[in-house]
């Protein structure tokens, strides 16, 4: 699969993290990935982002298209001919997007599952929620702007959080070929974030006590990043546990 860089506008950006027995999020992560740890603790989460003016990058803003998406994350980490990569494993993507769901995995790197999206927001407070239209996917989080993590949170600051998930721009998903991993990397030209104080967060995955325990997974901080140009890059696949030969 091969895609032009895509570049466009990250209007609003919602990253809500759990912290996570690592042994039970192996059990989800499929190989070559294995969870990436912090302080003792996997890394996973959800990320609500609208899009705003996606085109190919040499295209003019005004061609390109807006849509809500929703993707659930894993912090990982692999190896490649003994060199340690890290990312995120993304096991589900949501959009708002029909364009999207049908390209997904075919035209562009990774399957994506229509939903619906009800979002209420000011500059200080956040409502989001999801449904997807097959019925097997809802997210709701509410929250506020904020100035510092969570006192429970594993990152000692918002400066070494920040860092973390910066790192963690390299993603993969699953493709329409079931042994098949897509690779899109996210570039941004201004990244920054901010604390959102999380009220109340709802995540049919996460919450799913047949997948995570009791007492296995907790919140531990969201972020908020808005209006940040950024571009989406091609990468490799990884096919059967080992790099395909498509070049970068």
């Amino acid at each position: 699969m091969r895609i032009p860089t895509i570049r466009g506008l990250i209007d609003r950006r919602v990253l809500v993290n759990y912290r996570v027995d690592p042994d039970v999020l192996s059990r989800v992560c499929p190989a070559p990935f294995r969870p990436q740890t912090v302080n003792g603790f996997g890394m996973a989460g959800l990320c609500l982002i609208r899009l705003k003016h996606i085109r190919p990058k040499r295209w003019p803003s005004f061609l390109g298209i807006s849509s809500e998406n929703a993707a659930h994350r894993i912090a990982v980490e692999w190896e490649i001919d003994g060199v340690r990569r890290t990312g995120v494993y993304i096991p589900r993507r949501d959009t708002s997007s029909m364009l999207n769901a049908v390209a997904g995995g075919r035209v562009f790197p990774g399957v994506h599952h229509r939903a619906r999206f009800m979002v209420r927001e000011t500059d200080e407070e956040y409502r989001i929620a999801m449904d997807s239209v097959d019925g097997t996917a809802h997210v709701a989080v509410e929250g506020r702007t904020a100035d510092e993590l969570p006192a429970s949170s594993v990152f000692a600051n918002v400066a070494k959080c920040s860092q973390f998930f910066e790192a963690g721009s390299l993603g993969y998903s699953p493709a329409s070929e079931a042994t098949q991993f897509d690779g899109l990397e996210l570039r941004t030209a201004n990244w920054h974030v901010q604390p959102l104080a999380v009220t109340s967060v709802r995540s049919s995955f996460f919450d799913d006590r047949d997948v995570f325990p009791e007492g296995s997974v907790s919140f531990d901080n969201a972020l908020l990043m808005r209006g940040v140009d950024h571009e989406w890059h091609h990468r490799e696949s990884l096919c059967n546990h080992v790099l395909s030969n498509d070049p970068d």
